[in-house]
Formats: C-alpha cells, sequence, structure tokens
C-alpha cells in the first residue's frame, strides 16, 4: 500500500510537471505570435528606402482603397493595366477572369516601373477575383520578381475576403516578406468610401506600424 501511495505521489507530480510544461510551451507560443507581430511591424519601420502602391482596379473600388493608403503613407503610384480590356458588365468580366485563371493565363501589361530596386515596401491591391489575385498580378510579380522587399497586400472582395491571394503571394515571391493582408468589402464605391472602410485601413497600416 504504501508502495502505491508513493506511485500515486510520483504519477501526480510527474502530471503536474507535464502540465506546468505544456503551459509553458502554450505561453512560449504566444509570446512567439506577439514577438512575430512586432518584428514583422519593426521590421517595416525600419525601411529605408520608398514605398510603392500597386493596384489592379477594373470598377474604381481597390484604386480608392490605394488612394486612402497614400494619403496616409504617402509613396508612389503604379497602376496595373492590361493590354486586353475587360467586359464593362460584371458577370462577363467573372467569366473572363474565371477563363484566365483555369488556362494560367498572364495577360500583358501596359506601363513599366523604371526603378522597382529603389523601393523597400510594395502595396499590393487588386479585387479578389475566384479566390485568388487577377492575373494580372501573376503577370507583375513575375515581370518583377520582389526579391528582399516587404509585401503588403490588400484586396476588395464581395464575401470571400483574401481567399488564397496570401498563399498564392507567398509561393510566387520566397524572397520577399508578406505581411498580414487587408480585406475591404468592395460591391460598389460607396462600400470603400464609408467610415468604417477609412477606419480598417487606418488600423491595418497602425498596426503594420506605418503610422504612428
Amino acid at each position: 500500500m504504501a508502495q502505491d501511495q508513493k506511485s500515486d505521489r510520483a504519477v501526480g507530480v510527474s502530471r503536474r510537471g507535464v502540465l506546468k510544461v505544456a503551459a509553458a510551451g502554450a505561453l512560449a507560443g504566444v509570446a512567439a505570435t506577439l514577438l512575430s507581430g512586432q518584428s514583422s511591424a519593426s521590421a517595416v519601420r525600419k525601411r529605408t528606402g520608398k514605398t510603392l502602391i500597386v493596384y489592379f482596379s477594373r470598377t474604381g473600388n481597390t484604386r480608392e482603397v490605394a488612394n486612402q493608403i497614400q494619403q496616409r503613407v504617402g509613396g508612389d503610384f503604379f497602376e496595373i493595366r492590361t493590354a486586353h480590356s475587360y467586359p464593362k458588365e460584371y458577370r462577363a468580366t467573372t467569366d473572363q477572369a474565371k477563363r484566365e485563371l483555369e488556362a494560367r493565363f498572364r495577360p500583358q501589361l501596359v506601363g513599366d516601373i523604371k526603378n522597382i530596386d529603389a523601393y523597400d515596401v510594395v502595396f499590393l491591391g487588386y479585387p479578389n477575383w475566384w479566390g485568388t489575385m487577377p492575373m494580372a498580378l501573376f503577370s507583375f510579380i513575375e515581370k518583377y520578381k520582389l526579391a528582399g522587399k516587404t509585401l503588403m497586400p490588400f484586396c476588395t472582395h464581395e464575401g470571400s475576403r483574401l481567399g488564397r491571394s496570401e498563399a498564392d503571394l507567398k509561393a510566387l515571391c520566397p524572397n520577399s516578406t508578406v505581411l498580414e493582408g487587408l480585406a475591404l468589402r468592395g460591391g460598389n464605391l460607396a462600400n470603400v468610401k464609408a467610415e468604417s472602410a477609412h477606419r480598417e485601413v487606418a488600423e491595418w497600416l497602425q498596426k503594420m506600424g506605418l503610422v504612428g
């Protein structure tokens, strides 16, 4: 019986030890997550190069968000434009976008950035088309590579938020730092011009360490 009691006490001590280790591990994980977020924001603040705001916008919704970002952090603009046009009618555009995605089509772009190396932080804005970026973004990223830069994605959507676009961006830019993106409800220009949208943009930029 005494031996059994000793064994029970030993098991109790062992279990308490395991729980302490588990708790310590959980706290360490939380701390690591917080530090990771802080280090990402610090990395942006320490950048000494210029900021570039790149966007693709068919209806003007994403352009409006890009303007709000520029008003708060400054930087240069570059609008991604394709050599071919998209239909004005929404359904026709979504059908064309789906065909391009399924074919992994790379649209030809119009215009160039002459000094991409001058930029450290690059915002990438786009509407969510079929769960990811429009194929024009794929063309842009593959053209300029963006290695060594801090990338900040933002998108407008109608319910699917960023979709898998962040994962696609990381796959396309393995040598870049991709920070947490911003997703704003689009649908019409009034949504992204609303006070709540302005607040979301400001809070995101603050979280990323770009504004006080």
